[in-house]
């Protein structure tokens, strides 16, 4: 989903967003309801507060590069911790979703010393997390068409549950990998699902669900995005192409819509490839290509080095286990090598606050960045490494 707006309407969000922080998440004493205020967290876009209630903002939106049209916002909410792991939690809320607009509320869970992926939820009704937890954070998700509803989600409470659906808690050993269709997002001064501004030659992805989007500034959901000799590790956030609820990555029976298809394969190249849906997309457009992620420019053209769309490997990293570092950068992207030193040859990149997959760590030359001044390098893919100077990480086996 793309979002075009003024530079004044920006400014006043981020104005807005900067009275409120992030503060250490609120312990619930006992199992009855927790109460959560109504106040987003950092990487919330387009969203004003009134009481108790998160109200959509006027900033104007589309979705794809079509002339589909509809406005969005996006609020995190202050994390919960219980005083016990739980399987399951009942969301509480209240919700207004006036003239064709809705309201959503996702919950995602602390599994494994990072997080799941966001669940829809629905009021009053048990959702099982992916794993068992302590440790719970919601999302607030409200669109409407161009002009007019103001949709909003107020009144908001979790508490935990024994009543548990087995099937959402299936972990995979080893992130996803797919093959899937690219293409280039382009649409520099726009702005994305989670509230960035787009800019030339940017580092990020997009995913045609809205569980695997990472608030705006997060690596939380990244992707490794690889083609024959190069590759690029990228947060994801923007929603498309096409669909906005398929997450094509996960097992067919938990995928959001279309779970008569098999994992990994994306809905908009099974309607484009074989005719299905009637080679419509979820909103009854006509699907002119098979595409299953879009990649910014500066992904396309310099990290992957693509002139012109077409089929790249896909690794969606939170899908599984392994070890991980983040990106710590405060712009810009950080060159991937094809040795442990600063004048190997760049065979990838790393954009800001991007994940990457670490597979052991090795000497070279030193580098001071971020991080202090070390010789220690990472390699993230095979023949491929990082100066973990620029990487928030623990210590790894030698290579």
């Amino acid at each position: 989903m793309r979002i075009t707006r003024s530079a004044k309407l920006a400014a006043g969000l981020a104005a807005t967003l900067a009275i409120f922080t992030a503060t250490l998440p609120s312990t619930a004493a006992s199992t009855d309801p927790v109460a959560i205020a109504a106040q987003p967290v950092a990487g919330s876009s387009n969203v004003r507060i009134e009481g108790s209630r998160i109200i959509l903002g006027d900033a104007p939106a589309t979705i794809g590069s079509t002339e589909l049209k509809q406005r969005s916002g996006l609020a995190e909410l202050n994390p919960v911790r219980f005083p016990a792991a739980t399987s399951a939690v009942v969301v509480g809320y209240t919700s207004g979703t006036p003239d064709g607009s809705s309201a959503e509320v996702d919950v995602r869970a602390w599994v494994k010393d990072r997080w799941s992926e966001w669940t829809s939820t629905k009021a009053g009704t048990p959702t099982t997390l992916t794993g068992a937890s302590d440790q719970v954070q919601l999302r607030i998700i409200v669109t409407a068409p161009p002009t007019g509803a103001n949709p909003w989600v107020g009144d908001v409470t979790v508490q935990p549950t024994d009543k548990v659906d087995s099937s959402r808690m299936t972990v995979q050993a080893a992130p996803l990998q797919s093959r899937v269709f690219a293409t280039r997002e382009g649409l520099v001064g726009g702005t994305t699902a989670n509230g960035h501004v787009i800019i030339s030659r940017d580092h990020f992805v997009a995913l045609p669900s809205r569980r695997g989007l990472a608030g705006n500034g997060s690596g939380t959901y990244s992707v490794k995005v690889c083609t024959a000799s190069r590759c690029a590790f990228e947060p994801v956030w923007d929603v498309g192409p096409w669909n906005t609820k398929d997450d094509y990555w996960n097992p067919s029976a938990t995928r959001e819509m279309w779970k008569d298809l098999p994992q990994g394969r994306p809905e908009a190249q099974a309607a484009y490839q074989n005719g299905y849906n009637g080679g419509k997309d979820q909103f009854g457009r006509t699907v002119a290509n098979p595409a299953g992620i879009d990649l910014a420019d500066g992904v396309f053209w310099d990290a992957v080095g693509m002139s012109n769309n077409g089929f790249v490997d896909v690794t969606y990293l939170w899908t599984g286990d392994g070890g991980r570092g983040t990106v710590a950068i405060t712009s810009g992207y950080l060159n991937v090598r094809n040795s442990p030193n600063s004048s190997g040859a760049v065979v990838g990149m790393a954009g800001k606050s991007a994940q990457v997959t670490v597979e052991c760590q090795t000497t070279g030359s030193s580098v001071t960045g971020s991080q202090g001044t070390s010789n220690v390098w990472l390699r993230v893919h095979n023949g491929m490494y990082v100066a973990k100077a620029y990487i928030s990480a623990g210590t790894f086996g030698a290579c």
